[in-house]
């Protein structure tokens, strides 16, 4: 089905392409808001990698190779919003209170938090990989293709980013909580 929408976008069907966008688009969101930790800034980066594709689909060969060469656009456009993004914000959500709580939800929701802060930590290229390899399920040469990197690459920064997180995690276990050193 996909393969009928790309010929048909590559001939300038407008509607092609945005059934196209639709069926990709929520992965593609997925993907941006792994990388970028910013829903914003993922939007920006898809809607971008969206036009970039419409205006480029002539030049794409073969219509069955259309998700990775968006893939590789929408990494591109991640790229270029996090090079726009160079201050740091606070980055605050309003969290829904339980009506009741569960006593293993408190450790859950801590995990969370210290796994998203090492993930912050990451470089964006380390990021890039966890994702494409981690979420999306690629294996290592299919990462190296959509990125258009070398495979001893794409094992290196997973290799650093695997390592740094341990790291960050087994830093943050050492580290005494705000709420351990008030008990104290």
């Amino acid at each position: 089905m996909l393969r009928a929408l790309v010929d048909r976008a590559k001939q300038g069907d407008g509607e092609a392409f945005d059934a196209l966008a639709r069926a990709v688009g929520d992965r593609c969101m997925a993907i941006a808001c792994r990388i970028l930790r910013d829903a914003d800034l993922a939007e920006d980066a898809v809607q971008a990698a969206l036009i970039v594709s419409w205006r480029e689909l002539r030049t794409l060969r073969d219509p069955d190779r259309f998700e990775p060469w968006l893939h590789r656009i929408l990494t591109n456009e991640c790229y270029a919003a996090s090079r726009r993004q160079r201050r740091w914000s606070a980055d605050i959500r309003l969290l829904p209170s339980p009506e009741r709580e569960e006593p293993g939800d408190f450790l859950t929701v801590n995990d969370r938090d210290q796994l998203e802060r090492a993930f912050r930590r990451l470089t964006l290229e380390q990021r890039t990989v966890l994702v494409f390899h981690h979420y999306v399920g690629l294996q290592l040469t299919e990462v190296a293709d959509r990125l258009g990197i070398p495979i001893g690459t794409v094992k290196s920064r997973l290799h650093h980013a695997t390592t740094a997180l341990r790291a960050s995690l087994e830093a943050d276990a050492r580290t005494p909580s705000v709420s351990q050193e008030r008990m104290a």
